[in-house]
């Protein structure tokens, strides 16, 4: 380069720095080799501190954020705004939301096999007998804990009666706890008072030979009343009389005639909410019966004082990262979702594009699940994404495992830090980016955070409500969609 050539350039140069700072700026910064998203730790470790202190207000209508389009909609409340019980620490709390997880990805992965091998998904407590399927686990030992980590409120019944209820995609059927309770243990300890179908002039037993009667998996005849069983994979049942009830729902917009099971014997994993709402793939679940074309919901913080909506027939959000809704013909009643792959970082794990998928015996697949807390997926395809996620993180401080997890950090000293992306690869080069707070379970008050997946025992993989937080999860059933759309709650 001549001298001439040499100043010019140096002009040059000194003239861009002067005027356009950020043109330089953006050539010298040095750039990640890999995708990364910011962790606030001094948040998540407050919001901790702060959720022992949650005082419940069941009966107190709180507003989410986001404002459903739809006039079917349930608000949608995490579990320590309605159900707060004296936790020693945030470790005991920690340790119930892991415990209620356990069991529930047993009762799906359970219920799964058992219909696989042709037996049946219940008891035969209707049929005048207390033995269950050899398939059917006890109770466990967390049964005082309740299940579910998020409650729908619905009014039930004329004049209205408001209960909380656990919504689930993995049921079909809708019950709620009945007067009068069968013994001394027919009905758990729920929020508010036990629902009288006497008090109610819109209840209405069904017969035995009624349509819905028939939509059950299980039912027996009583005085030609139609009686339902749903037992559940973790030992958990619920039994009574099969009716219809009219719902209410947020805008004071109600629905009669929808069928709901009355229990009268119920036992397990249910402390707290009022029964269960059924949004399996079933004919008698009640986005089936609504007639839905879709339904949504969103999943605030777990530690979170706010609320959000459970709707049906609302618009899907326009940024929804969409992918086919799978129908496992072995077993109708759970929703899969297409899942191609996984990356850690923004680079595609080394991994089969089968892993996800079901098999010609039905078994395998990946559901969206808002009753499991941490994400479980096949054990080959979690020990490389954890190798993948140790290999980049080696500048933050490690922890001792804390079970069930076998991958932790010290983040005590930490106010924010750079973690790799993880992500789900879905069809059509669309990526699900999990926010950094997705990807990292705080399991104490101290500051020790694990990652957030579990190798699976079982051959179905299932995303957990961990990893849902602050995304809308959107069912098109009307064109076999799933949709995933950030910060809409």
């Amino acid at each position: 380069m001549n001298t001439s050539l040499s100043y010019a350039f140096l002009f040059l140069t000194f003239f861009a720095s002067l005027h356009f700072p950020s043109i330089l700026s953006r050539k010298l910064t040095t750039q990640s080799p890999y995708s990364t998203n910011t962790f606030d730790v001094s948040a998540s470790i407050n919001q901790a501190l702060n959720a022992l202190s949650i005082k419940p207000k069941p009966f107190q209508t709180t507003h989410s954020n986001y404002h459903s389009s739809s006039p079917l909609s349930l608000s949608l409340h995490p579990r320590l705004t309605v159900h707060n019980p004296s936790y020693e620490d945030y470790g005991s709390l920690v340790r119930a939301r892991l415990a209620r997880g356990a069991a529930r990805a047993q009762s799906l992965n359970r219920k799964l096999e058992l219909s696989l091998k042709g037996g049946k998904q219940f008891g035969r407590r209707i049929n005048g007998s207390d033995s269950t399927n050899s398939l059917t686990a006890p109770v466990t030992s967390g049964a005082s804990q309740g299940a579910g980590e998020y409650f729908a409120r619905i009014g039930v019944g004329q004049p209205v009666q408001s209960y909380f209820f656990v919504p689930d995609t993995g049921s079909d059927v809708s019950w709620l706890q009945c007067q009068p309770c069968d013994g001394e243990n027919g009905c758990y300890k729920q929020i508010g008072p036990i629902f009288d179908p006497k008090s109610s002039s819109s209840y209405s037993p069904l017969s035995c030979d009624s349509e819905q009667c028939h939509l059950l998996d299980e039912a027996a005849c009583d005085a030609n009343s139609c009686i339902y069983e749903v037992e559940y994979g973790d030992g958990s049942f619920t039994v009574g009389e099969l009716a219809t009830e009219t719902f209410s729902f947020r805008h004071s917009n109600s629905i009669p005639n929808l069928p709901i099971g009355c229990g009268h014997d119920n036992e397990g994993l249910f402390v707290g909410a009022a029964g269960l709402i059924g949004l399996g793939g079933g004919a008698i679940s009640l986005s089936s019966q609504l007639e839905a074309t879709s339904f949504s919901y969103c999943l605030v913080d777990l530690d979170s004082e706010s609320s959000s909506t459970l709707d049906f027939n609302a618009d899907q959000p326009s940024d929804s990262l969409t992918s086919p809704l799978v129908k496992n013909d072995r077993f109708p009643t759970f929703r899969y979702v297409k899942v191609i792959g996984m990356s850690v970082g923004g680079k595609p794990l080394p991994i089969s594009s089968s892993s996800f998928e079901i098999d010609e015996s039905g078994s395998g697949g990946i559901i969206v699940d808002s009753g499991t807390t941490i994400t479980e997926i096949p054990s080959d395809v979690y020990d490389v994404l954890r190798d993948a996620f140790v290999g980049l993180t080696k500048n933050l401080p490690p922890a001792p495992g804390v079970s069930p997890f076998d991958t932790c950090y010290d983040l005590s000293s930490q106010s924010n830090v750079e973690v790799p992306t993880i992500a789900f690869i879905l069809p059509g080069e669309n990526s699900l980016q999990l926010p950094a707070k997705n990807c990292l379970f705080q399991v104490d008050s101290a500051g020790t955070f694990c990652l957030a997946f579990l190798p699976s025992t079982f051959p179905l993989s299932i995303i957990g409500n961990v990893q849902q937080q602050g995304i809308r999860v959107s069912y098109d059933l009307a064109n076999s969609l799933v949709g995933f759309s950030t910060d809409k709650c």
